[in-house]
């Protein structure tokens, strides 16, 4: 039972990924990403701002790969710190692909950072979902303790990082959704592929 339903979230994922794609594709202005980012605008001061600026800090680039090289270092399984670099470049690529595939732009208005590439799917959601999502299947199969504790937590911080794009005013909320939907696709795939290396 439990394999029908990690297969059933994985193939709703997929269809309702391409329901925003082509939503997305065809029609760049949707009533729902503009009811959200108007909303979010009403909530903006200088105390959240840096809240949300470390928040999305927190799945970029430069943390994820930095969390990656510790993990291969203090790791006694080197095994597990190379299927997080694998996970890492992979949903990278997926990224590159698919902003080129879409060549959404970026909203135009709030903007509390600054961003270049393209908007659909974000980025920081694909990488935020794929790899925290990866550490939390980590956790789950580990024999830590408290482990229900990290893996709520680590849920939260996939969410708050994916909110925090529409909030800076970088994506719209159906580029975080794509985002996450794909990436959930991905990581149950990827997941299934290695997971009777993960010990």
């Amino acid at each position: 039972m439990k394999k029908n339903i990690k297969w059933i979230i994985c193939i709703l994922s997929l269809i309702i990924f391409l329901i925003l794609g082509y939503l997305v594709k065809t029609n760049n202005d949707l009533i729902i990403d503009t009811v959200i980012y108007n909303l979010i605008s009403n909530i903006i001061t200088d105390d959240l701002t840096n809240l949300i600026k470390f928040i999305t800090f927190l799945g970029s680039a430069t943390v994820v790969i930095l969390i990656t090289i510790i993990a291969l270092i203090i790791l006694k399984n080197k095994k597990i710190g190379l299927f997080m670099a694998l996970d890492l470049i992979t949903i990278t690529l997926f990224q590159y692909i698919l902003k080129a595939i879409f060549g959404r732009s970026r909203p135009i208005g709030i903007n509390l950072i600054e961003e270049s590439s393209y908007s659909f799917p974000s980025g920081h959601s694909l990488t935020a979902m794929a790899f925290y999502g990866f550490i939390i299947y980590l956790i789950y199969k580990s024999k830590l303790k408290y482990k229900k504790v990290y893996i709520i937590l680590l849920s939260l911080l996939i969410l708050l990082i994916g909110l925090s794009r529409v909030y800076l005013g970088v994506h719209y909320i159906t580029d975080v959704l794509g985002g996450f939907t794909f990436s959930l696709f991905y990581l149950i795939i990827f997941i299934n592929i290695l997971k009777k290396q993960i010990k």
